[in-house]
This record gives structure tokens, C-alpha cells and sequence, in this order.
């Protein structure tokens, strides 16, 4: 009695351990980063981290060993987390693959035959989008692009400034948007709702911002020559886009998940297979490879699953929501509250899926009491993760696109241009004010009598994307 009299209170002791995890994560990279190194923030790995945080956990909150260890075990078993697991596992295997047998390439260079040599600033940003809702991946999608991008901006004149945050900016539209994407899958398995469902709320936002900024490149990153880029073919082969207009066009069909990710890493190996880019041992060697590059991120969803179930069992969620309904009064303000949660926790980790799964859990809670819907809530973890990850000076994305420059362009300067970024978050915060973002929503309402006020929501039947 006494045990459920503290949980329904609250206790701000229980949210020790994830400060712990918070602060060691956090603390290492500032360390590292003071030491020369600019990647600093990726030496220390999160589930490291994080493990420390749950060891803290254990010894910090109050209740029976035994009890604690079944509440851990039973939170890194979730089936949301078990879920999340598989899609990313599939989703890596995908992407490895299909980038194995030539599908990046294709893309870009068949972007860049059909694309303008004066429009060159849109279309980085543009092939940068697609690569990135197709793969799944930000940073891929800079590695992969930002040579190109480099080499236009010093045959054409354009700022290298401006086309790096153009770069960036496409990359984060698609990280936002890929049903395949960390983001999404963090964002839709912690707030119980359909991806595709997800991808088309958010699409509401991403789109009028992608608009706006491509009238800002028109403008201010038209190209001073073009000369140079006038004569030049770039050889690619449209078969090996396929798999990517499939996993994107039956993903919003409906399709099950686990259908559309297997579907598509078997069209890539037949692909792969046909043009002689790998044998049928090297294909199941990169798809185990794809499953690997994985690793750390079903590490950090299980061990994060752990501790959000011991946080939530010492009172630590309870503490956070009676503190926040003194400040939250209304749904706009909880969307608000939302919002800062994830991106002041995405600034401290410097990843904007570590910061989805970390707060995803309190997010969830504060949405059932509020009745926001939880696409909605979805969303706005994804939309302003998305705009805190892609403008932090030490994030990998702003990083690795500097870094690319080979020291001619800092992340500072990079900074100011990233208008993609800036134009989501205003958009995002106006849309709590003006709902002009939730017509789907309102289309096909959420069915709040199957939730219960601060349990879980209903499962759904199937997982569809």
C-alpha cells in the first residue's frame, strides 16, 4: 500500500539513473570533443552508457531485487521493443544490400541527368531527400552525396556554405519522412501507432518546408556558371531503383512490415545477383552485415526498455507528470511540453533516435492524459528531433557534411543556411497553435475509448507501415 501511495505520488529519486546515463553520455562527449576530437560525442557508445545508468537504477530505487530485475526483464522483452528490433534488423539488411548492388548510384546519378545544371543547389537537396526516405538513413545519405556536392559547388560558384545545408536539409526531410528510418520506427513503436499513418501527419509539415526551402535555394543558390556541368552524363541504371520505389509505394499501401522490408531485400539481392555485384554467399554475408550494422541500436532499445520500465516502476514518470501538469494546462501546451522534452534531450545525446527512445515512454504518458493522438504525438518527437539533430554544431550529420569540406566550411558557418531545419521547427510549433496540420487526423479520428489514462494503448492487431 505504502509502495503504490509513493508510485501514485511520484519520486524524483527514480529518475536518477537516467540522469546518470544522461550526464556519463553527455559528459564524454564534451570531454572528447575538448580533446580534438570532433566525433566526440560517438566515442563513448550509448549502451554503455546506459548500462551504468541501470546498474545506478537498481541500487537507487527502492523495492525488492527480485521485483526490480522482473520489472527489467520484463521492459527489455516489450513487445514494442521486440518489434522495433526486427524492423530495424530488416531495415538494415535493406539498406546495405541495396546500396551493395548499386541502387545509391543509380539514384543519384539519374537525379542529377534529369535535374538542371541551374537548379543544381535544389537538386542536391532534392536527391538528398529521396536517398534518405528510401534508405532510411541521414548520414548514409551525406556520405553518399556530399562528394557530389562538394564538386558542384566548386564548379559552379555556388556557397559551399549553402549547398553543405542543403545537403543536410534534404537528408533530415527524408530521415523525418522514410517509413524504414531509426526516427520513424522509434517515434511510431513508442507512441503505438501505423507508420504510415505517421508518415502521412508528418508529411503535412516536411512538405510545406521542403516548398519553402526549395523557393529560398531558387533564389539565393542559383549557380553562378554552369559551364562546366553543361556536357556531363552520369551513367546509372534504373532497374536498381526499383526496390526503393517498392518499399516506399507498398509501405503506404499498407503493406505489412516485415512483408515490404523482406520483399524488397529480396528484389536488391535479385538485382545484385543478376548484374554480377555479388554471389548468392556475398548476399547473404552483406544481409548478416546489414543485421550487425544494427547492433548498437537493438543494444540501446532493449537496455532502454529496461530502464524505462525501472524508472516507471520506482514513481520516476509519475514525478515528471506531476511537475508537468503545473506548467501544462491544455493540448497545445502538452504538445509543446512534448516537444521540448525530445529536443533537450537530443541536444544532450546528439542522437535524434537515442533521444526518441529515451523520451518516447514519458512522451506517451503525457499524450494519454492530454488526448493527443498518438500519430500526432509521433510526429512531433519526430519533427522536432529532426530539428534539433540536424543543427547541433556536434551532431554526426553536421559533422560528417564539414568534415567533407576538408576544413574549408565549419559546422558555425554551416549553421545560419540550414533553413529546412528552422522552417520545420516554425512550422511544427505553429501547427500546435493553428492545427492546420492535422487533417488526416481529423479524417480518421483515434478511437480514445479503447485507451485507459496512463496505461499502454491498445495493440494493434497487425504491424503495418
Amino acid at each position: 500500500m505504502k509502495e503504490d501511495k509513493e508510485i501514485q505520488v511520484g519520486s524524483a529519486r527514480a529518475l536518477v539513473p537516467f540522469l546518470i546515463f544522461v550526464g556519463i553520455y553527455l559528459g564524454a562527449g564534451m570531454f572528447f570533443v575538448s580533446q580534438g576530437d570532433p566525433m566526440g560525442f560517438y566515442v563513448l557508445k550509448a549502451p554503455i552508457a546506459i548500462l551504468i545508468g541501470i546498474i545506478s537504477g537498481f541500487l537507487i530505487i527502492k523495492g525488492k531485487f527480485d521485483d526490480k530485475f522482473d520489472v527489467f526483464v520484463k521492459g527489455c522483452g516489450d513487445s514494442d521493443i521486440i518489434i522495433m528490433i526486427m524492423i530495424y534488423m530488416l531495415a538494415g539488411a535493406f539498406s546495405t544490400v541495396s546500396e551493395a548492388m548499386g541502387g545509391v548510384d543509380s539514384v543519384v546519378n539519374l537525379g542529377l541527368n534529369f535535374i538542371p545544371p541551374s537548379l543544381i543547389t535544389i537538386g542536391i537537396f532534392v536527391i538528398a531527400g529521396f536517398i534518405s526516405v528510401s534508405t532510411g538513413t541521414s548520414v548514409g545519405t551525406i556520405a553518399a552525396v556530399g562528394p557530389i556536392a562538394v564538386g558542384f559547388a566548386d564548379k559552379t560558384g555556388v556557397s559551399l556554405a549553402l549547398m553543405i545545408a542543403a545537403l543536410i536539409g534534404g537528408a533530415m526531410f527524408g530521415d523525418n519522412l522514410s517509413i524504414i528510418s531509426d526516427t520513424t520506427i522509434a517515434s511510431t513503436r513508442t507512441q503505438g501507432c501505423s507508420m504510415k499513418d505517421k508518415f502521412r501527419t508528418s508529411l503535412m509539415i516536411a512538405l510545406p518546408a521542403m516548398v519553402i526551402t526549395v523557393i529560398l535555394l531558387y533564389i539565393f543558390g542559383r549557380p553562378e556558371s554552369i559551364a562546366d556541368l553543361q556536357a556531363v552524363s552520369y551513367d546509372y541504371e534504373l532497374v536498381k531503383v526499383i526496390p526503393y520505389l517498392f518499399v516506399l509505394i507498398f509501405a503506404l499501401m499498407g503493406m505489412n512490415v516485415f512483408v515490404v522490408l523482406g520483399m524488397g531485400l529480396l528484389i536488391s539481392g535479385i538485382i545484385g545477383l543478376f548484374y554480377g555485384e555479388f554471389d548468392l554467399v556475398t548476399f547473404t554475408q552483406l544481409s548478416y552485415d546489414g543485421f550487425a550494422g544494427m547492433f548498437e541500436m537493438v543494444l540501446l532499445a532493449i537496455l532502454s526498455g529496461g530502464l524505462a520500465a525501472l524508472v516507471t516502476y520506482g514513481g520516476g514518470i509519475q514525478w515528471i507528470l506531476n511537475k508537468i501538469e503545473k506548467v501544462i494546462k491544455n493540448q497545445m501546451t502538452a504538445e509543446f511540453g512534448i516537444g521540448a522534452i525530445v529536443s533537450l534531450i537530443d541536444a544532450a545525446v546528439a542522437n535524434n533516435t537515442v533521444a526518441i527512445i529515451i523520451s518516447g515512454p514519458t512522451c506517451r504518458r503525457i499524450s494519454e492524459t492530454y488526448r493527443i493522438d498518438p500519430r500526432r504525438s509521433a510526429t512531433l518527437l519526430s519533427c522536432y528531433s529532426t530539428f534539433m539533430q540536424g543543427l547541433i554544431p556536434y551532431g554526426a550529420q553536421v559533422l560528417i557534411a564539414a568534415g567533407l569540406t576538408k576544413g574549408a566550411v565549419s559546422p558555425l558557418e554551416i549553421i545560419p543556411l540550414l533553413w529546412y531545419q528552422f522552417i520545420v521547427l516554425l512550422l511544427t510549433i505553429g501547427s500546435s497553435i493553428f492545427p492546420f496540420a492535422n487533417g488526416y487526423i481529423h479524417k480518421h479520428p483515434w478511437d480514445f475509448e479503447k485507451w485507459t489514462v496512463l496505461e499502454e494503448c491498445p495493440r494493434q492487431k497487425s504491424i503495418t507501415i
